[in-house]
């Protein structure tokens, strides 16, 4: 099991873009579930992405689809989140982790959480 680590959060004015990196060191990344969670300020952490393995299964937050992408590289074991039209309320710590499921209704978290990448969406 390796560890994940986030990177590519920064500060961008509403209606532009970032895209997001998780690099993971360890050798199960081909064979797993992932997705990226995020929290806000004074929230709970949600799920607002999830990809099955084999990338043939990708489901997004009602909130964020339609503008964010969730890809996944097996071969340099990093996932990413490309965000585009960016709004003041997607500010949050940004989160990747292993999933139990390919479905987003049940997938749950499987690792313990990184630091996380921190997004403002601010002018």
């Amino acid at each position: 099991q390796g560890q994940l680590v986030e990177s590519g959060g920064g500060l961008v004015q509403p209606g532009g873009s970032l895209r997001l990196s998780c690099e993971d060191s360890g050798s199960t990344f081909s064979a797993t579930s992932l997705g990226w969670y995020r929290q806000a300020p004074g929230k709970e952490r949600e799920l607002i992405a999830s990809i099955g393995w084999s990338d043939d299964r990708r489901e997004y937050l009602d909130d964020v689809g339609g503008r964010f992408t969730i890809m996944r590289d097996n071969v340099k074991r990093t996932l990413y989140l490309q965000m585009n039209r960016l709004k003041p309320e997607d500010t949050a710590v940004y989160y990747c982790n292993r999933l139990s499921s390919a479905y987003f209704e049940r997938a749950k978290p499987l690792d313990a959480w990184g630091q996380g990448t921190l997004v403002t969406v601010s002018s």
